[in-house]
Parts: structure tokens; C-alpha cells; sequence
């Protein structure tokens, strides 16, 4: 399939590959983004070696990853060799690229050092002695286990000062999403029911066959035995988290409910854990599964102590509130899928699937409403807790901007148009919101599937914004 999206990234390595010295390259995300692929696309002019870990399992060893190091030298090229020790690999691989432009990638590098002590002391030994003399050369490592390389590298003494630059890949952007229906003239609301639960993540979404309907789609890639999705899941935290990932998925079964602050997090998990939840929590967020979404005070515009964490990942939840309940349907071609809308619940699922797609994106809410990202002080979901003098609220999105003015957005997600309701329900959160004397407050509604004309014709909303068109 032809590589889409990703025009910022390719600019931004392009650039550093004109760099009058070696650069070495940390790329990290979550798993299924597009990683590898980007850095092939971005190397196809070059001269490139690309050398990958493998998952790990109960008998894999130290030796066995390199073995299969030693194994993919031999496909490019390299002589055989004895792969008892990671110096005699890597300068054998450095002596061929003394010269010219030339890109390595070290993928899934959790995998392949993981088990060795020395693996990456003996990669910057290899970096400060060889690889960095050839000025056009580019050492580019890369995996998902986004928690492993911040401890291992990014935060190693042994690194510092040598990482030229840190790529973290979020998901496509919507605009770039709907390339992967190519030409087909495909509805709004038919993308809206499949990025619901492939978000954009590039390797979900080269499942989609155009040809078909989004109903179709979901049942090929969900609740089919055998299909990509079904045992993603499983993959996924079998493979990213080496340890206790039974943890983490209590974690995402939790917040695949809603946000959640921590102390909640704390309380529902036991308290007899609550030394380590943080930490799994932040590995879940670099893993690129979670978001921590912090509040904000209003009059000075910074950060609360206060925060959320959300299950950003519209993947996960589709899963767990539906794939997992029927898989063993599933496995015995049991289950037949007729409709989302026929899923329990589906209807407040969705909703929490386009917040996401609409958090994703929000760069796309600044250009509709003409906010530039250097005026904004902060932004993010918002939410303050009742006291005695104030009462509580949340607030799907919320923009400040240092010209003092807060636009409150409410996300709406229908199959029906919304109604003037929708007013009396915004009219009520602005009232509890706590705000500071002078701070004006623009009311904006974001929705995907139209609204009755009395929304428009009651004048209320500053601004109402119809998110769809970002798929048009």
C-alpha cells in the first residue's frame, strides 16, 4: 500500500539528514503507528540497514536476540559471523558505513537490548568510536515500549548529550485518514463509524477495503474469527509490557468508562497498589494509550495540580466494551454483526470515540475559530470540583487565550440532529464555571451530523462548527 500522511516528520528528518555532523534519532509511539514505515519512506534515497528485535517470549534469550541480529547482517549483505558478543556485530556493521549517506534503523530496540546488560553500553561505545566519524551518517532506534527507551536511553546518563533529536508519532491526522478510502465517494458519517474504533492508526486503517460498507468493515476487521482486531489486543500487552500487564490492563478497563482522576484510579485498583500506579500510568501515556488531562486556574492560566487521566485510544475501548464480550461467540463464528447501533450502548460509546477523534485533531478547532497556537494559554478538557464556594463542572474542550477570552466547546455527537437543548445544557455549564472578572466567554458547538435550524436561529452559540467537515 502507498505510504500516506506524515509530510511534517518526513520535512523534519529530511533536515536533519543535511546536518554537517551524524545524527542519532530516537522515533517512539504507540505500537501500529506507522514507526518503521515512516523511516523507510523517509531512507528510500539513501543507503539503509535495518535490523529488528524480536518479541520476546519465555525462552528468548540475550543470545538468541543476537543471533537474529547476526542473521539479518547476513540478508544485507554482511559476512557470517559469531554472535557472541555485540561488539564484534556492531563493528562489523560500523565498518562498512564509514562512509557516505547512510541510515540505520534499530527497531524495536527494547527487544533487542532488553535481556543484555551491556547491549547499550556497547551501542554508545560503537556510536562515540565509529559510527559519529561518518558526518552523513543517520543511527536512527526506535520500538513501542515507549516507558523502556525513557528509562534506557533518553534518560541514561550513558546518552547524554549524544541524541540529536526525539520523534515522538502521534496518530494521523483526519484530513490525512480519508486517503485510505482513496477515491471512493464514501459518507461522513461512514468514516466516522470506522476511525470510532481505528482512530488513526495506519496499520488499522490499511484494513479498510472501500469496496465495502462501514458495517462490513467492522465485522471483517472485529468480529470475525481470526480477524487483525480481534486479538490485538492480547498482542498488545503481551508483546509491549514485559511485566504485570494485567496491571495495566485493569488500568485501561478502568478508564474505558471515562476519565478518571488518580485518587479514583487508586481507590477502584486497591490501595494496596497505589505505590506503582503512577508509574504504570505514565508508561501507559508514553505507550500512547492514555492522556493526562490537566485543569487549569483561569486567572493566571496555568496548570492545576488537578488532572484526569482518558483512555485516548478509540482501539481499547472498542475492544473491551465489545470485541472481549463476544469473542468467544466470535471464536466459534457465533457472533453475527449486523450494526453498531445494535451494540449495547453504543450510542454513549461513540460519543466517547468522537471526543477523542475531535481532541486529536483540535488544531483543526484553532484554524475554525481563528486562534493562533501562540495566543492560547492553555487548553484541554477542563473541570473544577464543588466546594464551598464554587459548584462543580466539566467541559468537553476548553480555550484560554491571553487576550482574555475562554471559549467553552461541547462536543455533540447524534445520529439525530441536535436540538435546542443543547443550550439550555451549555447555558448551564458556563453558569457553574468559575471565572475571573474581565474573562469574556464564547459558547461553541462542535458537532458531525447537523443541528435543528432553532439552534441556529436562537443566536446563542458564538461560533458552531461541524467537525465532519474535516473528512469532506
Amino acid at each position: 500500500m502507498k505510504f500516506i500522511g506524515r509530510e511534517k516528520e518526513l520535512t523534519l528528518l529530511k533536515r536533519l539528514a543535511q546536518q554537517r555532523s551524524a545524527s542519532f534519532l530516537v522515533v517512539r509511539g504507540r505500537r501500529r503507528i506507522g514507526k518503521s514505515r515512516l523511516i523507510e519512506e523517509f531512507a528510500k534515497p539513501y543507503k539503509f540497514y535495518t535490523f529488528s528485535g524480536i518479541a520476546p517470549t519465555e525462552k528468548t534469550t540475550a543470545q538468541s536476540q543476537r543471533n537474529e541480529f547476526a542473521s539479518q547482517l547476513s540478508q544485507q549483505g554482511f559476512p557470517k559471523v559469531q554472535a557472541q558478543d555485540w561488539n564484534d556485530l556492531f563493528w562489523l556493521l560500523a565498518d562498512k558505513v564509514k562512509k557516505g549517506r547512510v541510515v540505520i534503523l534499530l527497531d524495536e530496540i527494547s527487544w533487542m537490548g532488553d535481556k543484555d546488560p551491556d547491549f547499550l553500553g556497547k551501542l554508545k561505545n560503537t556510536w562515540d568510536q565509529h559510527f559519529k566519524k561518518n558526518h552523513q551518517l543517520m543511527l536512527i532506534v526506535c520500538g513501542s515500549a515507549s516507558s523502556w527507551i525513557e528509562k534506557n536511553v533518553l534518560s541514561s546518563t550513558g546518552f547524554v548529550g549524544r541524541i540529536s533529536f526525539v520523534l515522538t508519532l502521534e496518530e494521523l491526522p483526519l484530513n490525512d485518514c480519508q486517503q485510505f478510502w482513496g477515491m471512493a465517494d464514501i459518507s461522513v458519517m461512514e468514516k466516522l463509524k470506522i476511525l470510532s474504533v481505528t482512530s488513526g492508526i495506519p496499520r488499522y486503517l490499511e484494513e479498510i477495503d472501500p469496496k465495502l460498507s462501514a458495517e462490513a468493515n467492522i465485522k471483517n476487521m472485529c468480529f470475525t474469527k481470526g480477524a487483525f482486531l480481534v486479538d490485538e489486543f492480547e498482542r498488545i500487552f503481551s508483546n509491549l509490557f514485559l511485566r504485570n500487564s494485567e496491571t495495566y490492563k485493569r488500568i485501561v478497563e478502568l478508564l474505558a468508562q471515562g476519565s478518571k482522576e488518580f485518587k479514583e484510579i487508586s481507590q477502584l485498583l486497591g490501595t494496596e497498589m497505589s505505590g506503582r500506579i503512577s508509574d504504570y500510568l505514565d508508561e501507559l501515556i508514553l505507550a500512547g494509550f492514555l492522556s493526562r488531562d490537566y485543569t487549569w486556574h483561569l486567572k493566571e492560566g496555568k496548570d492545576a495540580k488537578l488532572s484526569k487521566f482518558r483512555l485516548s485510544d478509540n482501539y481499547l475501548r472498542f475492544y473491551l466494551k465489545y470485541i472481549q464480550k463476544y469473542k468467544t461467540k466470535i471464536e466459534r463464528n457465533a457472533f453475527d454483526f449486523k450494526s453498531l447501533y445494535a451494540l449495547p450502548g453504543w450510542e454513549a460509546i461513540i460519543a466517547l470515540q468522537v471526543e477523542n477523534l475531535v481532541l486529536n485533531n483540535r488544531e483543526f478547532l484553532w484554524k475554525k475559530l481563528s486562534i493562533r497556537s501562540e495566543d492560547i494559554l492553555s487548553e484541554n478538557p477542563f473541570f473544577q470540583h464543588k466546594t464551598a464556594t464554587q459548584l462543580g463542572c466539566q467541559i468537553d474542550y476548553l480555550i484560554q487565550t491571553r487576550f482574555g477570552t475562554v471559549y467553552v466547546c461541547e462536543i455533540k455527537f447524534s445520529k439525530n440532529k441536535i436540538t435546542e437543548r443543547v443550550i439550555g445544557e451549555m447555558r448551564e455549564k458556563i453558569s457553574r464555571l468559575k471565572r475571573p472578572k474581565g474573562i469574556s466567554c464564547r459558547p461553541v458547538l462542535i458537532h458531525v451530523n447537523g443541528i435543528e435550524n432553532a439552534v441556529i436561529e436562537q443566536g446563542y452559540f458564538a461560533d458552531i462548527i461541524d467537525f465532519s467537515e474535516i473528512l469532506n
